[in-house]
């Protein structure tokens, strides 16, 4: 838990995999707290140009700039994709949001150097940091 302390502590920007700009999704809620935290949040998704102000782009590889950390909103079968594409980019940890499992696509970030969180709610995590 400590690294993910760490991790929530150091991190400026946040790219939400499947971030959607419906306010009932919970990708836009949970975005919305982390955004009003202080993180830049990075919407990624192909049906969206823009949410919470920010522009949205198709997939990760798009993303310019530094990504600290992929969360992902989308099933877990889209996982390994995903999780090959932050590797490529050089983010420095993915997360899965509850329910979202890929032991495999896991293992492959921890092997790149990744960090990785899996089957945790970003807010939910933030909200008990001191």
């Amino acid at each position: 838990m400590r690294a993910v302390e760490e991790l929530l502590r150091s991190s400026r920007s946040i790219a939400v995999v499947g971030l959607s700009s419906k306010r009932f999704r919970a990708s836009y809620g949970v975005s919305l707290y982390m955004q009003q935290q202080g993180y830049r949040i990075i919407p990624v998704n192909p049906h969206e140009t823009e949410v919470l102000g920010e522009k949205a782009y198709a997939e990760l590889g798009s993303v310019p700039g530094p990504v600290d950390i992929v969360n992902i909103f989308r099933r877990s079968e889209f996982v390994p994709e995903i999780v090959d594409e932050a590797i490529r980019i050089g983010s420095r940890a993915v997360w899965m949001q509850e329910g979202v499992v890929d032991e495999a696509a896991a293992e492959r970030a921890r092997q790149a150097g990744l960090l990785v969180v899996m089957d945790r709610c970003i807010l939910k995590v933030h909200r008990t940091l001191d």
